[in-house]
């Protein structure tokens, strides 16, 4: 049996998804700028998904713009803010756990002359919302905040910060990575008063290489990809049509039995949080219980998580140690950031959890744990 605990790092595709994509490689693979007849079929196939993306969000459908994924949806408005909106103010916030697709934007923003704030979390991995007024200052122009954190599962209150933002004087652009709060948490943007929000499809069972970028109508953001015009010239370059299609399969499904979902993986992520409890000692758990339904980080004390990875990775059981773009480095900055000690931070293991995953899955994982933690810690204790 094969057990995939892995789904913040990436999720497998709706049968659906592929159906639709290899529809798009085989039947209509004409390229949407063409004016033949096979150009505009695939053409009226990417609006239709537009449309039916913008209605999920309770968005019109020009505010909604394909891209490659989270990291270039994070670039194109954390630098398309940046440079619209220089002569209003070089100041942007942000935090210290975001995505590294974030905090390495911003550090390059840092050697171009702007200023960034980087909020502190507490040991629930979340900003002191007094903080964040209090960084506010006259020439900010950007705040930056992901709603849910990809290692812990914290959610900051983005509803609140949007609020409080809506209510300024001035304009202060406020962009939400959605990455791993899309599907996870039913909410629409207008609701929290963002302004944009990044979306990656393989997150929600769709393929890899394709997401979408919400970006409220009349926002000053200058394109950071220039050619032939594409998603009105916002991000040019020849449509990626069979992501696009698989995208639209998977928002459509994860959309439509949102609640449900919600329900089932919360309902898992309790079960392995209570099995993991009775059944192993000296753990730590790094996330809270008011946190997103399907991220559990557990430090395993006394051994390395790596080790540990790999050890369950031999019984087809399949996690991580955090990020997947960030977990071949040493430390992890988001648990450092919420005071975790180093020697909890090695032995921390990130459980993620989709609506693929059963109770039978949770309890036989849990059962390998135990007996791998053992092992290692009887390993260690002979030395």
């Amino acid at each position: 049996m094969e057990i995939y605990l892995d789904n913040s790092a990436t999720t497998k595709p709706y049968k659906e998804v592929v159906d639709k994509m290899v529809y798009a490689l085989t039947e209509e693979y004409g390229n949407p700028s063409s004016v033949h007849r096979k150009g505009v079929i695939v053409e009226k196939d990417i609006k239709n998904v537009r449309k039916e993306i913008a209605k999920f969000l309770g968005a019109k459908e020009k505010e909604v713009f394909f891209t490659s994924g989270g990291t270039e949806s994070n670039n194109a408005v954390i630098r398309g803010i940046a440079y619209a909106n220089k002569r209003s103010g070089k100041h942007l916030i942000t935090t210290k756990i975001e995505h590294p697709s974030v905090l390495n934007t911003f550090k390059d923003l840092e050697s171009e002359g702007y200023n960034v704030t980087y909020l502190d979390v507490n040991d629930k991995g979340v900003i002191d919302f007094e903080d964040f007024q209090k960084a506010l200052r006259e020439d900010t122009i950007l705040v930056s905040i992901m709603h849910v954190n990809n290692e812990v599962g914290s959610i900051q209150p983005v509803d609140k910060i949007g609020k409080y933002l809506s209510k300024l004087k001035r304009k202060v652009y406020f962009h939400v990575d959605g990455v791993q709060s899309f599907g996870k948490i039913d909410f629409k943007p207008s609701r929290y008063n963002i302004d944009l929000l990044s979306v990656s499809a393989h997150k929600i069972h769709g393929p890899k290489g394709i997401g979408f970028l919400y970006v409220k109508e009349n926002t000053k953001i200058k394109p950071i990809l220039t050619g032939g015009g594409q998603e009105s010239a916002f991000r040019s370059g020849t449509e990626n049509v069979p992501g696009i299609l698989g995208l639209g399969e998977a928002v459509r499904i994860t959309m439509t039995g949102i609640k449900e979902n919600i329900e089932k993986i919360k309902n898992l992520k309790e079960l392995l949080l209570k099995e993991i409890k009775d059944n192993i000692d000296d753990i730590k758990v790094n996330s809270s219980e008011d946190g997103v339904c399907h991220i559990l980080n557990v430090s395993f004390l006394g051994i390395k998580g790596e080790i540990l990875l790999h050890y369950l990775e031999e019984e087809n059981i399949y996690v991580s140690t955090g990020s997947a773009c960030s977990s071949k480095k040493k430390g992890s900055h988001v648990l450092l950031s919420m005071g975790i000690s180093n020697k909890e931070i090695e032995g921390a293991i990130r459980f993620s959890l989709s609506s693929m995953n059963n109770e039978e899955e949770i309890i036989k994982a849990v059962k390998v744990i135990k007996e791998k933690v053992e092992e290692l810690r009887n390993i260690i204790n002979k030395r």
